[in-house]
């Protein structure tokens, strides 16, 4: 496999102990649910492309976003106490990137297309919550807090209806990122 079709791909290491020590697990693609390969997971090494991990099976619960890197004890930097349960490859993507984000569910309220980087809803839109949204192009990382910090969500083309209904009840998101070819 050349260095290009394994950049495209994609590959992260997953081991576990701190430190890529004990047993590991190879992937390069989704994972669903890790524990068939492995009890527990304290670091991980990204070796190509980039990845959503989950603290949940089935893609569920907290998510962190993790590029090529070496992430030697990322339970005290993400401040998890479960480990990785689950993890999403995301695909690399070339082209325009839009969205259209709303105030509230359902794509009510007051609506914004973006087609680049918000490192703050209320200071650019004057909105202060944003709770569903419509990605026409591109991936995009959605954080709680704004300049690009807290918990994140990772968002690909489609309707996001409800936030609320897709387990983000008590978050609020004020930034937004695209996720592009350059971090790959």
């Amino acid at each position: 496999m050349s260095n290009t079709d394994m950049n495209m791909r994609g590959k992260i290491i997953f081991y576990e102990e701190r430190n890529f020590q004990g047993r590991h697990y190879e992937c390069m693609s989704d994972c669903a649910d890790m524990s068939s390969y492995m009890s527990r997971c304290h670091s991980c090494r990204v070796e190509s492309g980039c990845f959503m991990v989950y603290d949940r099976p089935n893609y569920m619960g907290n998510q962190y976003f993790m590029r090529r890197g070496e992430y030697a004890d990322y339970m005290s930097m993400f401040g998890w106490s479960g480990g990785i349960r689950s993890c999403r490859m995301i695909p690399m993507y070339r082209g325009s990137y839009r969205m259209r984000i709303y105030e509230r569910e359902n794509f009510g309220g007051m609506m914004h297309e973006c087609m680049d980087d918000c490192d703050n809803f209320m200071d650019r839109y004057r909105m202060s919550n944003c709770m569903s949204c419509h990605v026409m192009d591109g991936h995009w990382l959605m954080y709680e807090q704004p300049h690009y910090r807290g918990r994140m969500m990772y968002l690909w083309p489609g309707e996001y209806r409800s936030f609320r209904d897709m387990g983000y009840g008590g978050m609020r998101f004020m930034s937004m990122r695209r996720i592009m070819d350059s971090w790959y």
